[in-house]
């Protein structure tokens, strides 16, 4: 199994040195989505307090040139803090700083989404949108081959691995289990996890969260899992197809609801939000991933529990439809629908504000409206 360099250096060496007291200073790591929209960067500040809220943060820059963010000639960007965590890894009082990406104008970044979903979460935060994300992912090698598979072949076919218990079946618990303890402690919304359909491949979900809320949350969760594999020498993977063939593709389906709708009576404004976004197919398809639907047109294929990324379906309890009504939602009348086009690597923010505009900004047509 290929696993990293780093792994093998010795872990109780490294504990020696965090256990030093580290006097009344804090350490900040401050974190951003880099110039791809699905890659992650990270550095850390010495602060002289512990901060207790976003304000106390001060704003920090890097170089943007080596983040395909801007060119070498005018490479200084700024961080913006925005939302922060305990850290799991350097533990209390240190932070982990999740950051917005602004240009040497102040302007957004391009891969900076956050500013815009901020802002569309603001016009209807009155009707208290819930989101609830499922992340998708694929535990590999350094190789870039599936952990736990035959170096040259495959494992069995689909089948006893989702939900599995055994050696034989679960690939990886032990990462699982590591990130679920470290998002819980850094305050992140994990509500659950499991194996998923293909072995090695398996999910976690946040939520539910209001608002903006959701992808603070879920990027967070997705730059702790990355560090907690980098501990084990091993890579989580959310490309949405990454082994091509009659294996599962990863996706992040994504749940949603309005006060409304899960009021007594609810299953109608349910009903008319999936109408209306059946007639935004496409633009929602350029939504759910970094490349515009190039992505997600490897695993939306119609097969392997996915809907067919040129056509829009729904029903109830069907995990081959656009958009699943959960039975229970169907029986009770109110509750929440689930969109099951967003890739595994798509951006919750541009997945989330999305939502909000064609269900309840009326928004139609393949553009976004200019607010």
């Amino acid at each position: 199994m290929a696993t990293s360099a780093s792994a093998s250096l010795s872990k109780a060496v490294k504990q020696q040195y965090m256990a030093l007291p580290q006097g009344d200073k804090v350490q900040a790591m401050y974190i951003w989505i880099d110039g791809t929209g699905e890659g992650l960067r990270c550095k850390t500040r010495t602060l002289d307090f512990e901060p207790k809220c976003i304000e106390d943060l001060p704003e920090w820059n890097f170089d943007g040139s080596s983040t395909y963010q801007s060119e070498g000639s005018n490479s200084d960007m700024y961080l913006i803090p925005a939302a922060m965590f305990r850290d799991p890894f350097r533990k209390d009082p240190n932070k982990l700083v999740l950051c917005e990406v602004l240009k040497y104008n102040r302007k957004p970044a391009e891969t900076n989404l956050r500013i815009t979903c901020k802002k569309v979460m603001e016009m209807v935060e009155d009707q208290h949108p819930w989101f609830g994300m499922e992340q998708e992912y694929t535990i590999l090698g350094t190789d870039g081959h599936p952990f736990g598979w035959p170096s040259n072949g495959f494992p069995g076919p689909q089948g006893p691995y989702y939900c599995g218990v055994g050696a034989d079946k679960a690939y990886g618990r032990d990462i699982v289990e590591a990130h679920y303890r470290a998002c819980l402690y850094a305050g992140v919304q994990i509500c659950g996890t499991n194996a998923e359909v293909m072995p090695a491949q398996w999910e976690f979900q946040v939520g539910p969260c209001e608002g903006i809320n959701m992808g603070d949350h879920l990027w967070v969760a997705r730059f702790i899992l990355h560090r907690v594999c980098e501990d084990f020498g091993v890579v989580a993977s959310f490309d949405p197809k990454p082994i091509p063939g009659n294996w599962n593709g990863a996706g992040c389906h994504t749940n949603f609801s309005t006060k409304e709708m899960r009021e007594d009576g609810g299953l109608k404004a349910i009903e008319d939000s999936i109408e209306k976004l059946g007639k935004r197919h496409r633009y929602h398809i350029r939504a759910y991933d970094p490349k515009g639907g190039l992505d997600n047109a490897r695993r939306l294929t119609g097969h392997h529990e996915t809907s067919n990324i040129d056509e829009f379906s729904a029903g109830v309890a069907n995990r081959g439809a656009s958009i699943r009504i959960p039975r229970s939602v169907g029986q009770e009348k109110r509750g929440y629908f689930e969109d099951r086009r967003p890739s595994a690597n798509c951006d919750p923010y541009g997945v989330t504000e999305a939502l909000i505009r064609t269900c309840l900004l009326n928004e139609e047509g393949d553009e976004p409206a200019d607010y």
